[in-house]
């Protein structure tokens, strides 16, 4: 099973269905970034074994290459109206999304992640909802961060190990990134017990 760990402070229900998420839709400006590739399949786990959970609803949300959430307030920046990094969408008959994004950069305190929640129907009697995060390999996260824009925001502070909520089942949850022509690719597959 995938474990559940903190949604943190900044997740928005934007209700944005799209595959790309990089651009804002208010001005269609695309966050620079290294581009990733990330492919989530969702399965539910029951007595008989797994089977792909089709129609589930998949957020994903997480920094730019310099730290910064949209549609926040925090000490160190306003963003609000803002909707870049962040979307949704509903797993196919094979229990699978795929979104284009770009690798995480940094913020202090935590080492470098995306937020994922998945939901099922809200109207029926089987709805559930699962929020967890993932991870990056470091080395992998060390090479991002020496390309532009990531570079100018400097060397970050936290790996993997030093990061509390990774303490927590982050082992897990860490991405297999591949590197690819246009950028990195992942894939994961997220295991839940619904029952």
């Amino acid at each position: 099973m995938t474990p559940q760990q903190t949604e943190g402070p900044y997740f928005v229900d934007e209700k944005l269905n799209r595959s790309d998420i990089r651009s804002d839709p208010g001005d269609g400006l695309v966050k620079d970034g290294v581009p990733l590739q990330l492919t989530l399949r969702v399965s539910q786990i029951g007595n008989t074994g797994c089977t792909p959970r089709a129609n589930a609803i998949v957020d994903i949300w997480h920094c730019d290459a310099l730290g910064v959430y949209s549609d926040v307030t925090d000490p160190g920046f306003s963003t609000v109206g803002k909707k870049f990094l962040r979307g949704y969408q509903v797993t196919d008959g094979n229990g699978t999304v795929q979104f284009t994004t770009n690798y995480p950069g940094w913020y202090q305190g935590r080492t470098v992640h995306i937020h994922f929640k998945v939901r099922t129907d809200a109207a029926s009697a089987q709805s559930y909802e699962f929020t967890s995060q993932l991870y990056f390999d470091d080395s992998i996260t060390d090479q991002v961060h020496t390309q532009t824009p990531y570079v100018s925001k400097g060397q970050r502070n936290l790996k993997n190990t030093g990061d509390g909520i990774f303490q927590d089942g982050g082992e897990q949850m860490l991405l297999k990134v591949i590197k690819t022509n246009l950028g990195y690719a992942a894939t994961f597959d997220i295991g839940l017990q619904m029952a």
